[in-house]
């Protein structure tokens, strides 16, 4: 017994069928994404406000745990906090939507004389806690290293 294919081409409006079919699922997908993903540091207002300035590199590593990275310059330590908000997409994969770095920043004596929480604001590193846009420092460099992974599909590797 032979079975016969029909040799007609399809027609226009099952292909406009099929492509709106395919949106609506893309979209659906799109709207099915998972919730953003939080890696690193997620800083606590209560937990900032155990370690005011003047406090211990003891407490500061007793309430707010150990430090992404640290550095010392001049004599001068910091530890730096960082935290990165990952979004997941079925079509467009994962994306750093944001990103902070918490530094906090201690005197040649081991005691805290600063704390900062930067981040991104108009393409600039920004203090969220002093409201300025940090213009200079010996870590400038790198917490701009850091903070230019926002937006690179890969949270582990930021640019």
């Amino acid at each position: 017994m032979k079975f016969c294919r029909s040799e007609r081409p399809l027609s226009t409006k099952f292909i406009a069928n099929a492509l709106v079919v395919t949106l609506l699922a893309a979209t659906g997908l799109t709207a099915c994404g998972t919730p953003p993903i939080q890696h690193g540091y997620v800083m606590s207002e209560d937990a900032l406000a155990q370690v005011p300035v003047g406090s211990s590199r003891e407490q500061v590593a007793l309430v707010l745990g150990s430090p992404s990275t640290t550095s010392t310059v001049g004599g001068e330590s910091t530890y730096y906090y960082i935290s990165q908000t990952i979004d997941e997409n079925p079509l467009t994969g994962r994306s750093i939507t944001d990103q902070k770095v918490m530094a906090v920043y201690f005197d040649d004596k081991g005691l805290v004389k600063q704390i900062a929480n930067y981040g991104l604001k108009d393409g600039k590193v920004f203090d969220f806690i002093q409201r300025k846009t940090r213009t200079g420092g010996a870590d400038l460099n790198l917490i701009s290293q850091i903070l230019a992974g926002v937006g690179n599909g890969n949270p582990l590797a930021p640019h």
